[in-house]
C-alpha cells in the first residue's frame, strides 16, 4: 500500500444512495400470514446505499445495503452481474447486506410464504438501482484514510428465546475521511432487530431503527453518508419498553451514540489491501416426517372447513410465530381470521413440501463471503443467524475488528443455534415451512461457523 507523510496508508472510497420506496400496493413483509400488508403511509423512504474501498492495486470491495426484509441469491446475483459489468468489481467481492425492516417489501420470491408477496416488477427496479448506485460510488471514489473501531452499546435488547440469553452490543464502525480531514464515509454494523416502531406502525413504509442511526449520526457528521450493515440478531430484538411506546427514539439515540464514540476513537488500518472470498457451504438439514407433514395437514383441513378455534395454541400454532397468543391483534383482535390464516398457511406449506418429500437433499447450499480491508474483516452469511453463533465465529477469529454481517447475499431463514433445534422453536420448527425447507440440525449452527471461519481464513493467505 501507498502512504502519506504521516505514515497511514492512502485508500480510495466512494460512496452514493438511492431512494428505493416502493409504490403503495408493493405488500410489506413479515409480521403475519396473509395480511395483505399494503402501505397506507411512507414514514421515511427506503434507500439503497453503496460503499466502495479500493487499495493501490486497483482491488476493489463493495457493500450494498437495502432497506428490505430479505433478498434472495438470484437478487444477489442480479446486482452484482449488472454491477459487474458497470465497474469491472469481481462479483465475489460484491456483498448485499438487507437491513430486515418489516415495514419494507422482500426481494427473497421463495422466502416468504404467506408473509409478503413478492413483486417481481419492484424487485427488479430496486436490484437495477443498487448496480446503478454502486456504480456512482465507484466512479466517485476518491483517496482517503480509513479507521477501525468499535464501541458497545447500552442495554437496549434483549435474546427472546432464553432468560438472560447472549446478545452481541458491539457497534463496529468503518470510517473513510478525506486527505484533509473531512468526513466522507461511515459503515455502521450492529446486531437486533428492526422493531421498534412496527407495533404502533404496521402499514407504514420505514427504515425503522436503522433509518433513525442514519439520520442522526449524518446530521452529526456534515458531509458524511452513513451505510447501515444489519448484523447477526436472528434471537435479539429491542426490549418490550422500547418497542411501540414512548421510550422507541431512544435506542436510535443509544446506538447512534454509541457509533460516534467508535467513530471519534478508531484507529488507523494499516496495509494489505482488499481482499475477497466467496464459498459454497452445504447446511445440514433433516426431512420432514410423514407424521409431522399430516398432523399440520389434518388440523388445518378440519379447522379451514369447521371453524373450530378450541385450543389453537396447542394445536401446530404453538409456534407459528415468537409470540402466538398475540397473533390476533394483527388481525383486528380476531382469534377467528387468524386462526383460519395460520390454517390455510397448513395446508399451502404441506402441499409445497409434498411433491418431491423423499427426493429433496438433506441440505442447504449456500454462500458465505469474507471480505478483507487491511486489518478490518467482514463475514456475511445469508441466514437469521442466532447470536450464540455469530458470537463464536468473534470468538475464534484472533482479529480484534471484525463485522458481522446477517441478512446478506441469499435469504435461508433462520439459522438457530443446537438449544432451539432441539426445543423445536419457531426458528427451529416454523421458518423452514415458510422459506420451503427443510428443518436445520444441531449440527447446522457448527457448519456455518466453520464456513464463515475458512472464508475469513481464506483472506489472510
Amino acid at each position: 500500500m501507498t502512504t502519506n507523510l504521516a505514515g497511514a496508508a492512502i485508500w480510495t472510497a466512494g460512496i452514493a444512495r438511492r431512494k428505493i420506496t416502493p409504490p403503495l400496493h408493493v405488500e410489506l413483509a413479515g409480521f403475519g400470514y396473509y395480511l395483505n400488508r399494503t402501505a397506507e403511509k411512507v414514514n421515511d423512504d427506503l434507500n439503497a446505499t453503496a460503499f466502495v474501498v479500493g487499495d493501490d492495486q486497483g482491488h476493489f470491495v463493495a457493500f450494498v445495503a437495502v432497506d428490505l426484509m430479505y433478498g434472495d441469491a438470484a437478487f444477489t446475483q442480479s446486482i452484482r452481474q449488472q454491477a459487474a459489468a458497470l465497474t469491472g468489481i469481481p462479483r465475489e467481492a460484491i456483498c448485499v447486506n438487507c437491513s430486515h425492516s418489516h415495514n419494507a417489501p422482500t426481494a427473497a420470491a421463495h422466502a416468504n410464504r404467506g408473509v409478503g408477496e413478492f413483486d417481481a416488477d419492484y424487485v427488479k427496479s430496486v436490484a437495477a438501482s443498487a448496480a446503478e448506485i454502486l456504480s456512482q460510488a465507484w466512479r466517485q471514489r476518491k483517496p482517503v484514510k480509513l479507521r477501525a473501531g468499535w464501541s458497545e452499546v447500552k442495554d437496549i435488547a434483549f435474546n427472546r428465546t432464553r432468560e438472560n440469553g447472549p446478545v452481541d452490543r458491539r457497534v463496529s464502525v468503518l470510517r473513510a475521511d478525506t486527505l484533509d480531514g473531512k468526513p466522507l464515509a461511515v459503515a455502521v454494523n450492529h446486531h437486533t432487530h428492526l422493531n421498534a416502531h412496527l407495533d404502533a406502525n404496521p402499514r407504514a413504509i420505514s427504515r425503522d431503527l436503522a433509518g433513525e442511526v442514519v439520520d442522526q449520526v449524518e446530521a452529526a457528521l456534515p458531509g458524511a453518508m452513513v451505510i447501515y450493515l444489519q448484523g447477526i440478531c436472528g434471537d435479539v430484538m429491542l426490549r418490550p419498553e422500547f418497542t411501540s411506546t414512548a421510550r422507541s427514539f431512544e435506542p436510535g439515540v443509544a446506538i447512534a451514540e454509541t457509533t460516534l464514540h467508535a467513530w471519534q476513537t478508531a484507529k488507523s488500518i494499516s496495509g494489505q489491501g482488499v481482499r475477497a472470498v466467496t464459498s459454497r457451504i452445504q447446511l445440514p438439514t433433516r426431512r420432514w416426517t410423514r407424521e409431522e407433514i399430516e398432523h399440520d395437514r389434518e388440523e388445518s383441513l378440519y379447522r379451514l372447513k369447521t371453524g373450530d378455534t378450541k385450543d389453537w395454541l396447542n394445536g401446530f400454532a404453538r409456534v407459528i410465530v415468537t409470540y402466538p397468543a398475540k397473533l390476533p391483534i394483527r388481525y383486528g383482535g380476531s382469534v377467528e381470521k387468524a386462526v383460519a390464516a395460520v390454517s390455510r398457511f397448513g395446508v399451502e406449506w404441506t402441499d409445497a413440501i409434498l411433491p418431491d418429500l423423499e427426493t429433496r437433499p438433506e441440505y442447504v447450499q449456500t454462500e458465505v463471503q469474507a471480505i478483507r480491508i487491511g486489518d478490518v474483516w467482514f463475514a456475511a452469511n445469508p441466514a437469521e443467524l442466532f447470536t450464540t453463533l455469530g458470537l463464536e465465529v468473534r470468538e475464534h477469529w484472533p482479529h480484534p475488528d471484525l463485522f458481522l454481517l446477517g441478512y446478506s447475499n441469499g435469504a435461508i431463514g433462520y439459522l438457530p443455534d443446537a438449544h432451539e433445534v432441539e426445543r423445536k422453536s419457531y426458528a427451529a420448527y416454523q421458518s423452514p415451512k415458510f422459506t420451503g425447507q427443510f428443518p436445520f440440525t444441531v449440527k447446522s449452527g457448527s457448519a456455518m461457523i466453520e464456513g464463515l471461519l475458512a472464508a475469513l481464513g481464506q483472506t489472510v493467505k
